[in-house]
């Protein structure tokens, strides 16, 4: 019983990031029609920005603490700004474009990849650590930093749902996804609405950019491996669905955990993969998808 709650807790820690990311793609998906690979780069150049930034500000004399927080606001301020910038000078351009989207989203990946790659150089880094010592909790253990970075997660997401369901903001957003058309004809400023939301989604991607960075090793591939997590995660929950992408990801990590332990983690990779092939087979929609 003490392995099966350890191992819930391990899901729990790997779908804390993964939910953060797959609200951002889901809600680009919902309120624009588009698909955007790029979307892992805005949650990489955050994580960089962290684990370059915070080594420097801890040697300048800020406590590792204050060091994280300012350079964490600083990857997710860098995040949205690219966010910015593929909005502006792409995807505005091919809103409700499937294809369109998808072949500028390419594009963005490669050029990217070899910014990331010329500006960071292809070494893995890390960051010092914030928060010491282990938690148990029913016996089993959790790292402080993993236990923060859950927390925070929740927090977000939290927040998201309350932008979502009490905000104006949200209401369009939620209007507009739901339809385009008849959103328009009751006054809802459509285009606003799609940049607002896009750069809602970069945000969301930079903060788990930053959550992810104390606990991960950081490369400047890191935005791939999500962004194919995050994809699945939004297919078997339903493309535009905010409860799918949060069931998705749970369901993504998982198998992850306990696939992984059991099998090992390349047999539970295949798992996912063999599962996501089912759903777009069986049931395209995902389990809350409407379209």
């Amino acid at each position: 019983m003490e392995l099966v709650f350890q191992l819930l807790i391990t899901t729990l820690q790997i779908s804390a990031v993964y939910i953060l990311f797959s609200l951002g793609l889901t809600l680009i998906f919902g309120v624009m029609q588009i698909v955007n690979f790029a979307h892992g780069h805005y949650f990489a150049i955050s994580a960089l920005v962290v684990v370059y930034l915070m080594p420097w500000l801890v040697e300048a004399g800020f406590p590792a603490s204050a060091a994280y927080i300012l350079s964490g606001l600083i990857g997710i301020a860098a995040a949205v700004l690219v966010g910015l910038a593929t909005y502006q000078f792409g995807f505005r351009h091919f809103q409700r474009d499937m294809v369109g989207s998808f072949i500028l989203s390419v594009g963005f990946v490669l050029l990217f990849d070899g910014l990331f790659l010329e500006s960071f150089g292809g070494a893995s880094r890390s960051v010092p650590s914030i928060v010491e010592g282990t938690v148990s909790v029913f016996g089993a253990a959790i790292t402080g930093q993993r236990l923060l970075l859950c927390f925070a997660a929740i927090l977000t997401a939290f927040a998201l749902y309350l932008v979502l369901m009490k905000s104006k903001l949200g209401s369009a957003l939620r209007a507009v996804s739901i339809d385009q058309e008849a959103a328009m004809l009751q006054g809802v400023p459509y285009n606003k609405i799609a940049f607002s939301g896009f750069l809602l989604a970069a945000g969301l991607a930079g903060i788990a950019g930053a959550l992810i960075a104390p606990v991960s090793i950081v490369t400047p591939a890191i935005g791939a491996d999500y962004i194919v997590k995050g994809f699945i995660a939004v297919i078997i929950g339903g493309l535009g669905s905010i409860p799918g992408a949060v069931i998705g990801a749970l369901f993504v990590a998982f198998v992850e955990a306990f696939g992984g332990y059991y099998y090992g983690a390349s047999t539970a990779t295949l798992a996912i993969f063999f599962l996501v092939i089912a759903f777009l087979l069986f049931k395209p929609k995902g389990l809350f998808g409407n379209g």
